[in-house]
């Protein structure tokens, strides 16, 4: 009984917003999975379990926020992006230490995946680096938490234009087949890749093979 109204009150209470521009967690995503939610392609639901997941990893990014402040680092956090065209997005934070600004972005992670990690994610490193080209800051801070034993690894990451040149140039090509409704391949290694396995979209996915999107839906422009 309880559990079922807990499960009701997440799935209720969850923001579903229509997407109208890039964000840049989008970087490193499946380019099929980030046009299907321009499109408002039928998806999965949502499970209040990955809810109360999403949740957790904002309670972990407080406890940080509350701890740099402490620290009296010239803290500022959850810092959107200035305005863009086609692209939006939010920094954890910018802090300075030792004179010297850093760019920083807090993943929270289970303990399987965090032990065995020798060098950031490739994602999150192509996220760093677009955040540190809109603010126009030289230097990151990758910091990963081990969700259940709270362990800390960081990564220092210097920004690289040429990187940022070729992911924003991705996200064009993508926002020119969003707007002219060009169904994006799929990966290379589908459905083997550990992005499949999570995606909302696997069943549109797996009925769409030509190169125009089937649902008649009005294309949405990033």
């Amino acid at each position: 009984m309880l559990k079922e109204l807990i499960d009701q009150f997440y799935l209720e209470n969850q923001k579903n917003k229509d997407q109208t521009k890039f964000y840049i967690t989008d970087a490193g995503k499946c380019p099929r999975s980030v046009f299907f939610k321009f499109k408002n392609a039928p998806r999965e639901p949502m499970d209040a379990r990955i809810l109360r997941i999403f949740e957790r990893g904002e309670n972990i990014h407080r406890s940080i926020f509350n701890i740099l402040y402490r620290l009296r680092l010239g803290v500022v956090t959850e810092i959107p992006i200035p305005s863009q065209e086609i692209i939006s997005g939010r920094a954890d934070a910018i802090l300075c230490v030792g004179n010297e600004n850093y760019v920083l972005d807090i993943k929270s992670i289970n303990s399987m995946i965090f032990r065995n990690m020798s060098a950031p994610k490739e994602e999150n490193v192509y996220q760093i680096q677009l955040y540190l080209h809109f603010f126009n800051i030289k230097k990151g801070i990758l910091l990963y938490i081990d969700k259940d034993q709270q362990e800390m690894k960081e990564f220092f990451i210097d920004y690289d234009e040429a990187l940022c040149k070729s992911l924003m140039d991705k996200f064009n090509a993508l926002k020119d087949q969003v707007e002219k409704n060009i169904l994006p391949a799929r990966l290379a290694d589908y459905p083997r890749n550990w992005q499949c396995n999570y995606c909302p979209f696997k069943d549109v996915c797996k009925m769409e093979n030509g190169e125009e999107y089937k649902k008649q839906t009005e294309p949405q422009k990033p």
